[in-house]
């Protein structure tokens, strides 16, 4: 079995499973199916706004996927929500690619 059928199985258990949401947008991401990936990515932030990873992941592939206006706003949303759960890591990590692609 695969690992996206596998996360999938956890969902279906558990449909919040914030965890499991997160491992399939970045399975998705990994093999270039950005509009799926980003579709999970939004059902998770969705459901779990304080899933901070997910913010920049989500901004990653956006970015990638020359989606960069879409990329600095998503980035923006997580900064406030690290900001919020004081997530300084991640902020940091943000910021940094925030200011790499507003330029």
């Amino acid at each position: 079995m695969d690992k996206i059928a596998g996360l999938r199985e956890i969902l279906a258990l558990d449909p919040k499973n914030s965890f499991a949401r997160y491992g399939i947008a970045m399975e998705l991401a990994g093999q270039g199916q950005t509009e799926e990936a980003l579709k999970e990515f939004d059902t998770l932030l969705a459901s779990d706004p304080d899933y901070t990873a997910a913010y920049f992941m989500a901004a990653q592939t956006m970015a990638n996927a020359g989606q960069k206006p879409a990329a600095i706003e998503r980035l923006k949303a997580g900064i406030s929500c690290a900001a919020r759960t004081g997530n300084r890591h991640a902020l940091s990590e943000m910021q940094g690619m925030l200011d790499e692609l507003d330029r």
